[in-house]
């Protein structure tokens, strides 16, 4: 595994691959790794010639009151982890590097980036859309893999590279769990014992959701009302729960049949994500 800080040794050590014909995919992540990243790195490994993984906490995706200076730094461990994994070329650039002057540009995908996660996180997807633009065009790859834990990101994303013509095929890979149904994140180390305990209990929430429409429920707001209720008197502060289209992530109707149900929600000073997605067709 190769470590290289710089834009412009990146670019040179994968040029050569790219001019013998190798696939390349590309995993990009912002580090203190864990089982959900590892296997996006074992489904690059099975899709391409090449794997590139970067690590970079990109500041321009923290508002002024979020965790940047604090998010979990682990470099020592993750190199481990990726070597182990045989992934051919880490990318660990500073913020120097990635950004040596003030941006002047910004990357926007409007209405997506403004719902949902966007709307009580002003700006995040903006600075998540122009450091995936940056890097794709950086290391220029044949796949990208994102999980879909974080499906907003994932659609915008989406839309970015569709959008753009951005040369580059985008394979979702599905949310990785503990047993008892958290979502793989980073930010599960925040939480407390007690916390860690409950927050099992948004994973049940979506899958109740999901479960009702299954057999025939159509009130969608009960629903959502119905588990919001509970979330809150468990002590969590719920920032949104809705039930969408998973093309546009527009409020679902009746009649739409591929659905994404979505949650944020705080429990003490974590911020926990999570969604299931499906299709009424094939139910």
């Amino acid at each position: 595994m190769q470590i290289i800080n710089s834009i412009q040794t990146l670019k040179n050590t994968i040029h050569p691959w790219r001019q013998a014909g190798e696939k390349i995919a590309f995993v990009p992540t912002m580090g203190n790794l864990h089982d959900g990243h590892i296997q996006l790195v074992r489904t690059a490994r099975q899709q391409a010639d090449r794997v590139v993984v970067s690590i970079f906490v990109n500041p321009v995706q923290f508002g002024p009151n979020e965790d940047f200076a604090s998010y979990p730094r682990t470099e020592q461990q993750d190199q481990e982890k990726l070597n182990a994994c045989g992934i051919d070329l880490l990318f660990l650039p500073s913020v120097a590097e990635m950004y040596p002057q003030p941006l002047q540009t910004q990357v926007s995908i409007k209405g997506l980036s403004t719902m949902l996660c966007g709307a009580s996180r002003p700006g995040h997807f903006d600075g998540v859309a122009v450091v995936v633009c940056k890097l794709l065009n950086m290391v220029q790859p044949d796949v990208l893999l994102l999980g879909e834990k974080d499906f907003q990101q994932l659609a915008v994303v989406k839309q970015m590279v569709t959008d753009l013509n951005m040369p580059t095929h985008i394979q979702s890979v599905p949310t990785v769990r503990q047993a008892d149904g958290l979502a793989l994140s980073s930010r599960n180390a925040y939480l407390s014992a007690s916390e860690r305990q409950r927050a099992p209990m948004l994973y049940q929430a979506l899958c109740a959701v999901r479960d009702a429409i299954i057999s025939g429920a159509i009130d969608y707001q009960a629903l959502v009302s119905q588990q919001t209720q509970t979330l809150v008197s468990a002590g969590f502060l719920v920032d949104y729960f809705q039930i969408c289209r998973s093309t546009d992530l527009m409020p679902a109707t009746l009649a739409d049949q591929h659905l994404v149900i979505l949650i944020a929600a705080k429990l003490g000073k974590t911020r926990l994500i999570d969604n299931v997605y499906f299709s009424k067709q094939t139910l």
